[in-house]
C-alpha cells in the first residue's frame, strides 16, 4: 500500500557547459525527499539526445552554451518531444524571452533553494494536471521562429524575485551606471543593462532617445517647450520635465511639426 502523499518518481535533466553550476543544480535535486533520477548534458547536442533518448519530465536548460543555446535545443528537439523546460541563466535579458515561449518557470543563477523549490512544485503541480501539451508547445516552437521584435515588458529582479513591469506604463527610461532605471507614475524599477542595449529591444515609434541618459515614452508626453535653439523641456504626464540635448533634438522637431 503506498502512502499518502508519496509523489511519483520525477525524471530531471540538467543542462549547462559549466560543471560547477550542473553541480549546484545536482546537488538541490538530491535534497528533494522523493525520489528523482537525475542526467546531465554539458552542451546542447547532448541535451537533445537524452531529451529523445531518455524523455525526462522537465529539464533546467541553461541558456547560453556555446554552439548551440538553450532556446536552439527547443527549437531541434521539436513540439513532440519537448518535456516541461525551465530556463537557468545569470542574465535578467532573457526572462521575457523565456516565459514567452511558454517555459514553465525562469532561474536567474545562482539559485537560491527557496526558487528552486518553487520551480519543482510548479514542475509537480503541471505534471499532475498535464493533458495534451501539444499545443502549448506547438505556441512555443512558433514563437521561436517568429520571436517578437519588441518587448512587451520588462524583467525586474529584486531580493531573489523576478517581476514584470509592462513597457506602456513606463514613462521614461534613466542611465544609471550599470544600470537602466524605468520610471511609471508611481514607481522605479532597476535593471542591470545598458541604455543601447534596451533600446535596442523597444519600440522605435513609442521609445525615443532624447538625452544620452534618458529615453522617453512618447506616449505620455505632454508638452513640448523651446528652451534654446535646438534644447526642448518634455513635460510627462505625471508633470516630470525631462531636458534634451541638440544631439537629439531633429527627432523632436519632426514631432512638433507633425512630420512623420
Amino acid at each position: 500500500m503506498k502512502s499518502a502523499g508519496k509523489r511519483a518518481q520525477l525524471r530531471a535533466l540538467i543542462v549547462d557547459d559549466e560543471p560547477l553550476a550542473r553541480a549546484s543544480l545536482r546537488t538541490l535535486l538530491e535534497r528533494e525527499p522523493d525520489a528523482i533520477t537525475i542526467f546531465e548534458a554539458r552542451n546542447g547536442h547532448e541535451a537533445s539526445a537524452l531529451i529523445l533518448g531518455e524523455r525526462p519530465d522537465v529539464v533546467f536548460l541553461d541558456v547560453q552554451m556555446p554552439e548551440m543555446s538553450g532556446f536552439d535545443v527547443v527549437r531541434q528537439v521539436g513540439a513532440a518531444a519537448m518535456p516541461d523546460v525551465i530556463f537557468v541563466t545569470a542574465h535578467d535579458r532573457f526572462a521575457i524571452q523565456a516565459f514567452e515561449i511558454n517555459a514553465l518557470d525562469y532561474l536567474l543563477k545562482p539559485v537560491s533553494e527557496e526558487r528552486f523549490a518553487e520551480a519543482l512544485q510548479r514542475t509537480r503541480s503541471h505534471l499532475r494536471g498535464r493533458g495534451d501539451d501539444s499545443e502549448r508547445i506547438a505556441a512555443l516552437l512558433q514563437t521561436l521562429a517568429s520571436p517578437p521584435k519588441t518587448l512587451k515588458r520588462i524583467a525586474v529582479r529584486s531580493a531573489g524575485k523576478t517581476r514584470f513591469v509592462d513597457l506602456e506604463d513606463v514613462l521614461w527610461i534613466q542611465a544609471a551606471e550599470n544600470y537602466v532605471e524605468l520610471h511609471t507614475a508611481n514607481s522605479r524599477h532597476l535593471v542591470h543593462a545598458t541604455m543601447q542595449s534596451i533600446l535596442e529591444r523597444l519600440d522605435p515609434e513609442v521609445f525615443v532617445r532624447v538625452h544620452r541618459s534618458a529615453i522617453v515614452n512618447v506616449l505620455h508626453i505632454k508638452q513640448i517647450e523651446t528652451v534654446t535653439p535646438g534644447d526642448y523641456a518634455l513635460t510627462l504626464d505625471n508633470g516630470f520635465c525631462i531636458q534634451s540635448s541638440r544631439t537629439y533634438s531633429d527627432i523632436i522637431r519632426k514631432w512638433v511639426s507633425n512630420r512623420p
